[in-house]
């Protein structure tokens, strides 16, 4: 089991509404699939997740004091929890 699979929890204001609602969001790997990210869930957090959805997030193309630049895209993972069961993130 790879734990490089996770790159980090995912910190914006959606991500956190749907904290309340037992659902997680992490930014994975781009090789990451459901069943490896359930494994490595348990692995670092110790909590079984119910439903794990994968989404591809698209590249976005910005220009910042008018240099342009691209934001790379990649994989997010909206975990899902049972009640009662919680990650901490600190």
């Amino acid at each position: 089991m790879n734990l490089k699979l996770i790159k980090n929890p995912r910190i914006t204001e959606k991500a956190s509404f749907h904290a309340e609602q037992n659902i997680y969001t992490f930014d994975i790997s781009d090789d990451a699939n459901k069943t490896e990210l359930k494994k490595a869930i348990f692995a670092l957090y110790k909590v079984h997740p119910t439903k794990i959805n994968i989404l591809r997030v698209k590249e976005k193309h910005v220009i910042s004091r008018g240099v342009k630049g691209v934001k790379t895209g990649g994989k997010k993972a909206l975990v899902y929890l049972k009640e009662g069961d919680k990650i901490e993130f600190i």
